[in-house]
């Protein structure tokens, strides 16, 4: 393996990490709004939700998270840590019955620089995959192909998670 030696970037990499106020959190804002159907927010539980992704990389890809917003997965309460995964089991059954997937994403991006596009808020990804989900649009055009609009991928996911339990 190669090194690009780059001496000059450690001041750069040794800053503070920005900190996301609460008051520019999406999702924070999305749950105050209180206009779920609009948000493709499907399910609110004790300590956690279940919402669409906006921008999907695949149809069904789902978020979960705490209310609380909390930068890192070791900063949750055990009761949010516990809902959160059995949400993501849930989260499999359903897609697993609706789409058919091959496979499973599941996983955080805990930062900005690990890919967090929400990096304040903590969120697990579920993303149902399929052989050749990555092909020549979404590799050399930067483009995805999503069959569905978000709304349908609402409705089919909706009976998967009922208001309450």
């Amino acid at each position: 393996m190669e090194r690009l030696w780059t001496p000059w970037r450690f001041s750069y990499i040794s800053q503070p990490a920005a900190s996301v106020e609460k008051t520019d959190c999406i999702f924070c804002s999305l749950l105050r709004a209180d206009r779920d159907r609009d948000h493709f927010l499907l399910y609110r539980g004790p300590s956690c939700f279940v919402l669409l992704n906006r921008f999907p990389y695949t149809s069904g890809h789902l978020m979960i998270s705490p209310y609380r917003h909390v930068p890192l997965l070791t900063h949750l309460r055990p009761e949010e840590t516990e809902e959160m995964m059995s949400l993501a089991q849930r989260a499999q059954a359903a897609l697993s019955e609706r789409y058919r997937p091959e496979g499973f994403n599941i996983g955080m991006n805990l930062g900005a620089c690990a890919g967090a596009g929400v990096a304040g808020h903590v969120h697990l990804h579920v993303v149902p995959r399929w052989v050749g989900d990555s092909n020549f649009m979404t590799v050399l055009g930067e483009t995805r192909v999503l069959p569905e609009t978000l709304e349908q991928t609402f409705e089919k996911l909706l009976p998967f998670f009922p208001a309450s339990q």
